[in-house]
């Protein structure tokens, strides 16, 4: 029997705090800024994994957090790493709630409705051997053109993610939002386009559910959408047009937003 002495994993973390006004651009040279999340992530300190007889966590509980933190940081969506989470992943927001690790390859809100946005951490701590709280913010200016008039939108969140102490993987992941710092039209536009977005998504999820029934119909067809790039590079693909589904949602957005305007007038006015 080894005797040796282990180390124990201690808690909280020390936290990781990043000055917003220099914040993380996700706009600028991504080679870079890679560079400057790794070492800002390197400062933590995950202190001690195990006592004298046992490991109460494991090293990919350390390794999970880390990735999560470069994720964050650097807006991932698309290239995001998947085998952070697990399979059957559960997810929970305000508005929407999902449950697959497949649903976090698609496109962020943020990308969509923000204008050259910055992230920044303000803090990364574990509650527990298994609970990992990382608090971050968001800036940008929305691209709604009305709803740019109200200034940067500012949204405090507030993430919680369940680990599996074994694997380290992300058993549940929740988000809460704070957009108080805002502005009246801001905090409107950000509600109802997040609204829109749960909405848009869920018919997605609906979709993808009658898709997976059909699957065993349909397998030689499940390549229609996807299109090898004719140059020969094996690595890129090119998919079909989703532009009425956007023009849709900005649709959507406008009308919601009219909505807004006028009802604030009747009450002011």
């Amino acid at each position: 029997m080894d005797f040796r002495k282990k180390k124990k994993l201690k808690f909280p973390l020390n936290s990781v705090v990043i000055n917003e006004s220099r914040g993380t651009e996700v706009s600028q040279e991504r080679a870079s800024e890679r560079s400057d999340a790794d070492k800002l992530v390197d400062k933590m300190d995950f202190g001690e994994l195990c006592n004298e007889f046992e490991c109460i966590s494991s090293p990919f509980v350390e390794s999970t957090a880390r990735q999560l933190a470069r994720d964050i940081l650097e807006l991932r969506e698309g290239n995001r790493a998947l085998g952070t989470y697990s399979v059957s992943v559960k997810y929970k927001d305000p508005v929407r709630a999902f449950t697959g690790r497949k649903k976090y390859k698609r496109p962020l809100w943020v990308t969509g409705a923000l204008d050259k946005p910055s992230v920044s951490v303000q803090e990364m701590m574990m509650l527990s051997t298994s609970v990992l709280n990382i608090k971050w913010t968001v800036r940008g200016r929305p691209k709604f053109v009305l709803a740019s008039i109200g200034g940067d939108l500012i949204i405090r969140i507030n993430s919680v993610f369940t680990l599996n102490q074994i694997s380290g993987q992300v058993l549940e992941h929740e988000e809460s939002w704070d957009v108080s710092a805002s502005s009246i039209i801001g905090q409107a536009y950000f509600w109802t386009s997040r609204r829109l977005y749960a909405l848009t998504e869920s018919s997605k999820d609906i979709a993808d559910g009658i898709t997976e029934l059909t699957s065993p119909l349909s397998k030689g067809k499940e390549n229609l959408e996807i299109y090898p790039d004719p140059t020969g590079d094996p690595t890129k693909f090119f998919q079909r047009d989703d532009s009425f589904q956007r023009d849709a949602y900005q649709i959507a957005l406008f009308l919601a937003m009219l909505y807004f305007v006028v009802q604030f007038l009747k009450i002011t006015l």
